[in-house]
This record gives structure tokens, C-alpha cells and sequence, in this order.
């Protein structure tokens, strides 16, 4: 009985920590060129698991405040409650979630889109990429 006991109470406590090895949840990116945190984002799964990431509170002032560089239904829209993140899948048999894109809003471009969940969770790698051209990011897991 106890044993039992046990066990269901370490499996919940164990719960949390699987649960983090998803890029779903908020991320506070940083800034490419200065290292300081610049937004955080959600990240959010529908329930084909497809991923959304929505920028949901800016960490740094911008001299433009909507995407005037986007080409898409994106263009002239605020930075601030943007849709960066589209259309990204888990990888199967991997922690990597693959096949989406994403928008940086300072340049309008769109990239490939591969998110992988580092240490344990905490941290997520985020990397867009056009053909051999690619840019990695770490973003730091607030939420």
C-alpha cells in the first residue's frame, strides 16, 4: 500500500519536469546583438500540436513599434500580440518540433522554423534557417 503510495506521489513529481521538454509555454528571447532579453513569447500547441508563438510582452523599446517590413498579413501590424510562430510540428521519435515558420519583426523576414528544448527544459534553441543560412538563438524558459 505504501509502496504504491510512494510511487504515485514521485510519478507526480516527476510529471513537471517531462512536461517542460516542450518548447510550449513562455520563452523571454534576447537580443542578437546586445545579449539582453528583447520580448517573451508564448508558445502555445492546438490540439493537432501544431505550435503558435505570440509575442506577448516586449522587454525592450523598439524604434518601430508594428512590422512595417513584413510581407505578409503581418505588414503594418503591431510587434506587440504578433503571431511569430506558425505551423511547427513535433518531430517524430524526437524532443524537436520542426516543419513551421518564424517572422523576426525587425527585418520582416520568415524563416524555417526547428525548436529544441535544452537543460533539462529550461532552455529552448531556436533555430530559423533558409536553405544553408541559419540563425540560433537560446531563449530562457519564464514560464
Amino acid at each position: 500500500m505504501y509502496r504504491s503510495l510512494i510511487a504515485i506521489v514521485l510519478g507526480a513529481l516527476a510529471f513537471p519536469v517531462l512536461a517542460q521538454m516542450t518548447p510550449v509555454g513562455v520563452w523571454r528571447s534576447i537580443d542578437d546583438k546586445t545579449g539582453q532579453p528583447k520580448a517573451e513569447i508564448r508558445i502555445s500547441a492546438d490540439a493537432g500540436g501544431v505550435l503558435t508563438g505570440v509575442v506577448e510582452k516586449a522587454l525592450k523599446p523598439s524604434a518601430e513599434p508594428n512590422c512595417d517590413l513584413c510581407a505578409d498579413d503581418r505588414k503594418g501590424k503591431p510587434k506587440l500580440g504578433m503571431e511569430i510562430i506558425r505551423g511547427a510540428k513535433k518531430a517524430e521519435g524526437k524532443e524537436v518540433w520542426e516543419g513551421g515558420k518564424i517572422l523576426d519583426p525587425d527585418n520582416g523576414k520568415e524563416y524555417t522554423l526547428r525548436l529544441t528544448p535544452i537543460e533539462d527544459g529550461k532552455k529552448l534553441e531556436v533555430r530559423g534557417y533558409i536553405a544553408f543560412f541559419f540563425r540560433n538563438q537560446t531563449w530562457i524558459r519564464t514560464q
